[in-house]
């Protein structure tokens, strides 16, 4: 029988509540039912609300999603055996790409698990490589304490995942000690003053310096810091797909476009010809420096909370590491009135209407029944307000969205670019529509990568979100596609069947739609957008100017 006092279960619960916990995503099952008990039926007044998903990948997505767009940890909650290793994929991503996650993870008892038994694994060693913190708690009176450490690990610079293995006997014995209260995190200062002045003269000398704004500049506190430097330096700036949004509606005549993936575009071209880069809250993940600085010439002066990572294309002359924010203050009154220099700005002009013309949808072409690219996206933009959130799945959609769909506020286009993990979309709309509901939360995936998490739909339905997910539907893994026919001259392995979307959506409960014609595509949009609850949108994508997306651009051609 399980002891009715004061239990495990309870002190994780009020562990979560101590540290201000809105979520718990995850599925149940009996190494773990104790803490779904409490999740469900306890009495407490404050306790976290339970989000029961359809794959426990899935549960490990929606609380990265929790941690991005918050900046503190969301959380999974899953059965031993199988149900841990599902958060595999979900724990791996948010780790690479700065999501601050705490996964709880049920386990044998401790008397089984040196044995071959049912769901008998090595919890905490699977995760140690893929985590910021995993372990397996032994002692029931250490469960809070290895909470707090585990939440202060995900919070902490860079952010990731943590994970804890509960075994079943510890859920359900009796704990007597306190839960633990959140200790206030540390408070950096800003980078050595005199690194900061060091820097402002740099600048000032440079004739073209540029910001390469990464994913740690992204904070409502940075990205406020950014936003004032750049009005008084006149920087031009480039963003990293994950720092889209942090440059303003006011300040787009700074904004040079985001780089990623090729080396092709507009701000790869700042970036070579800049005599002096300055990467703020950037992380080499992002856009590897092999891609943007390729011949290892350029130099590069880091702003961020941490060292850098270095290699053979990425040695800062110096860094500026503290509290990013107070570090821009810090820097901003020292360049009050500067310009680039007049050759600067003509190479400016130069680039800015290059950037205009790659951004042109082209004339709809009465004939065809697909959509283009660019016209998906400025029918999207057209409709998508600056509140709004939009989650994007990988694929080739991803690049055409990633350089030409904007975004003015951080945090509210989001992508998968550290590991660029398909089936993120649609868990990542459902968290965003529970941190924003008052606002439509969009998701946009190809019609592969929504079948990896498409069964979520139903919890976007139990649970009445307002989200709009827009399938770009072209019956292969496209993004793979093109890529082996740029290197083989022909494709293997990326063809699968049809499925028919508006029904499969309408099998859950949600609306689903499709656009017959390109002619359509806006009149579609239109009524996804005026609908209540999960709509589908299937979109037939015209996807042959592909092989654009992956020219290189030579370095005498930059």
């Amino acid at each position: 029988m399980i002891d009715k006092s004061y239990t495990g279960a309870d002190s994780i619960l009020d562990s979560l509540i101590n540290h201000d916990i809105p979520y718990v995503f995850g599925i149940p099952g009996a190494k773990i039912d104790l803490l779904f008990e409490q999740l469900e039926h306890s009495n407490r007044a404050k306790k976290p609300r339970l989000i029961i998903t359809r794959h426990e990948q899935n549960a490990a997505f929606m609380a990265a999603a929790i941690g991005r767009l918050t900046g503190k940890p969301g959380v999974a909650l899953v059965t031993s055996g199988p149900g841990v290793g599902n958060l595999a994929t979900g724990l791996v991503t948010a780790t690479a790409e700065g999501d601050p996650v705490l996964a709880i993870g049920g386990q044998v008892p401790r008397n089984d698990l040196l044995r071959l038994t049912h769901q008998s694994m090595r919890n905490a060693a699977l995760f140690e490589p893929i985590t910021k913190y995993s372990v397996e708690v032994q002692e029931p009176e250490n469960i809070s304490e290895v909470v707090a450490n585990a939440y202060r690990a995900a919070v902490s610079s860079k952010q990731g995942a943590s994970f804890i293995s509960i075994p079943q006997d510890v859920v359900n014995a009796g704990v007597t000690s306190r839960p633990i209260k959140p200790i206030p995190d540390p408070i950096l200062g800003p980078a050595s003053p005199v690194e900061v002045e060091k820097l402002a003269n740099e600048i000032k000398n440079a004739q073209l310096p540029v910001l390469l704004l990464g994913m740690r500049a992204s904070s409502p506190e940075v990205t406020k810091a950014v936003r004032e430097l750049v009005r008084t330096a006149n920087i031009p700036v480039v963003e990293t797909f994950q720092g889209a949004g942090i440059i303003s509606h006011d300040l787009e005549q700074h904004f040079y476009g985001r780089v990623g993936l090729f080396r092709n575009q507009p701000g790869d071209q700042l970036i070579k010809h800049s005599d002096l880069v300055i990467p703020i809250g950037y992380d080499a993940i992002e856009y590897e420096p092999r891609n943007w600085n390729a011949e290892a010439e350029g130099r590069i002066i880091t702003i961020d909370d941490s060292p850098a990572e270095i290699d053979h294309n990425f040695e800062p002359e110096r860094e500026l590491v503290g509290d990013i924010a107070q570090t821009l203050n810090f820097l901003t009154p020292y360049l009050l009135g500067y310009q680039p220099t007049n050759e600067g700005q003509d190479y400016l002009e130069t680039l800015r209407t290059k950037q205009n013309k790659q951004d042109l949808p082209p004339v709809i072409d009465d004939k065809s029944q697909l959509n283009h690219p660019l016209s998906i996206i400025s029918a999207l933009q057209y409709r998508v307000s600056d509140d709004m959130t939009v989650s994007v799945d990988v694929g080739s959609h991803y690049i055409w969205m990633a350089r030409h769909f904007r975004s003015y506020e951080p945090r509210h286009l989001l992508f998968s670019n550290g590991m660029q993990t398909l089936g993120v979309a649609l868990p990542w709309a459902i968290s965003a529509a529970l941190v924003r509901p008052n606002s439509k939360s969009i998701s946009v995936s190809g019609d592969g990568g929504f079948l990896f998490s498409a069964q979520e739909l139903e919890t976007a339905v139990r649970e009445k979100l307002n989200i709009i997910h827009i399938i770009w539907n072209d019956g292969y893994y496209d993004m793979v596609k093109f890529q082996e026919e740029m290197k083989y001259g022909k494709a293997a392995g990326v063809n699968f069947g049809p499925v028919d979307f508006v029904k499969y959506a309408e099998s859950f409960g949600a609306t689903g739609l499709r656009v017959e014609k390109p002619a359509d595509l806006g009149k579609v949009l239109d009524q996804a957008f005026a609908t209540e609850g999960p709509v589908v949108v299937d979109i037939p994508v015209d996807y042959s100017d592909n092989v654009k997306l992956g020219a290189t651009i030579l370095p005498d051609q930059l």
